[in-house]
């Protein structure tokens, strides 16, 4: 045989393969996974085929590994168990109609109870808030549970860290969970993990990706979650992480950006809950049952019966089985009969929040959007903007937060009768990849609150209008459109 005919068979086999490796694509890739999400990674794969192997084999999976999925399914039960008749929840105010369906839905999905006499003070300043959580450190007698998607040690929150230590000192139980990837990427981290040993704090790594000791998971699953819990009787909540409010990079000093963030004081039975999550994490970590923690307490101060709320947490991630922020977010923008109000600092939506959201629209629904006017993400600021033109012609109302501020803060409001604040932005990463915690209160004086704090973002933001929007140079449509894209491959 010469060596044309050996030419000829390697073509032939090398053509036969790559065959054969796009038809088993075709059967792999979409096995439970959204039509958007496996045409993506069907492109990906057949435009650039071995890179997009290796891509698909290292984050293609959202799913956490079995033996934390099986930890997480475990402490669930025994944190439903644990929560089961704390309600406490009055009925002097007539609910929406639809609210009792809504909590139901949350609690089969892994949720708290819905809790009543709470009270809750937002705090939207980065200082105030900080020390806000100082001093209810500096008032602990038992323990501190501290989760954050990014702790590091700065300038800024140096008076955070130094409150811990007097803590520990006076004989008071530290423990903190900080995310592993988050916090690595900050100048602040390896001086933050010395300082919390060398106080004496228990401290843990959340989703660590460390090859040599066996522990690894798709890289970008995370941890989003920020809390902080004192005694089991004071909590927060909220968007705000434990770093400097630029972040803490150059690139932000240079273009003075500052982060607008959002944080929810609690007080009341809902703290449990509260706790409940940081209990769950340290366990998953940890192996570690707190379960003497996990008792719930009576309130610090009794709140008065017309300043109660009811509250509901609802975590979410990749350890449930469902998207139970989704499925939250997807409920109420359904049940929403006046105005909507939405503030994400990253809304990259999937079909059904557009649908959602439209569907609103055409019921006589007024929805409103807060985002900022720049952003720190190149790729995920040009995913969103790929979305306003279909908002604006579909009646949305797009407000941008005028730069160099970066509005952070997540929540938003249904009518006047109900609101959501947490970590959870309305993106297809924190509805699949981030393990999130979410807060529904229902609350006529809270989401009144709330309402006043998105009029302060009308006042520092500029409307977008659809003739602005028209005007926008092809370069930039074209990063948005490639933007969305990537931003299917979950």
């Amino acid at each position: 045989m010469n060596a044309g005919f050996w030419t000829s068979a390697a073509i032939i086999f090398g053509l036969l393969v790559d065959f054969v490796f796009r038809v088993i694509a075709i059967i792999v890739v979409p096995r439970n996974r959204r039509p958007t999400s496996a045409t993506a990674w069907l492109l990906a794969i057949n435009f650039i085929p071995y890179l997009g192997l290796i891509v698909f084999l290292l984050i293609g999976s959202y799913k956490l590994p079995k033996s934390r999925r099986r930890k997480q399914a475990q402490i669930n039960q025994f944190i439903m168990d644990s929560t089961e008749g704390i309600e406490r929840v009055r009925r002097d105010h007539p609910w929406p109609i639809w609210l009792e369906q809504v909590v139901r839905l949350n609690r089969n999905l892994g949720a708290m109870p819905l809790v009543g006499g709470n009270s809750a003070t937002m705090i939207t300043e980065y200082g105030e808030s900080f020390q806000a959580m100082i001093d209810e450190i500096d008032r602990a007698q038992n323990f501190v549970h501290v989760e954050f998607y990014i702790l590091t040690l700065d300038p800024t929150t140096e008076p955070f860290f130094d409150a811990l230590e007097r803590a520990t000192r006076r004989g008071v139980t530290v423990r903190v969970l900080l995310d592993h990837i988050a916090s690595l990427r900050t100048r602040g981290y390896r001086a933050a993990t010395k300082r919390l040993t060398a106080m004496g704090a228990q401290w843990q790594l959340m989703l660590p990706i460390q090859l040599f000791k066996g522990r690894y998971q798709r890289p970008d699953l995370r941890n989003h979650r920020k809390l902080l819990v004192v005694d089991g009787a004071i909590g927060f909540m909220g968007s705000q992480n434990v770093i400097d409010p630029g972040y803490d990079k150059a690139r932000n000093r240079r273009r003075g950006l500052r982060w607008k963030e959002l944080v929810v004081r609690l007080d009341g039975p809902i703290v449990a809950g509260l706790n409940a999550i940081f209990i769950t994490d340290w366990y998953v970590e940890t192996d570690e049952l707190l379960a003497r923690e996990a008792r719930p307490v009576e309130p610090v101060f009794q709140v008065p019966p017309r300043e109660q709320i009811d509250c509901q947490l609802v975590p979410s991630g990749p350890g449930f089985a469902g998207e139970n922020n989704l499925r939250l977010f997807l409920a109420l923008l359904y049940y929403a009969q006046e105005r909507i109000s939405i503030t994400s600092p990253y809304f990259v939506p999937d079909e059904s929040i557009m649908y959602a959201i439209m569907t609103a629209i055409e019921r006589g629904v007024k929805v409103e959007l807060f985002v900022s006017e720049v952003a720190d993400q190149w790729l995920v600021y040009h995913a969103q903007r790929s979305y306003y033109e279909q908002l604006l012609r579909s009646g949305v109302t797009i407000w941008l937060y005028r730069a160099p501020t970066i509005l952070h803060a997540k929540h938003f409001t249904i009518d006047d009768d109900v609101a959501v604040v947490g970590s959870s932005n309305m993106d297809i990463r924190s509805f699949q990849l981030n393990c999130e915690i979410s807060l529904m209160v229902r609350g006529r004086n809270f989401v009144a609150e709330l309402h006043e704090i998105e009029e302060s973002y009308r006042e520092h933001s500029r409307q977008l209008t659809l003739e602005e929007w028209e005007l926008q140079p092809l370069r930039s449509t074209i990063a948005d459109n490639l933007a969305r894209l990537t931003s299917a491959l979950q």
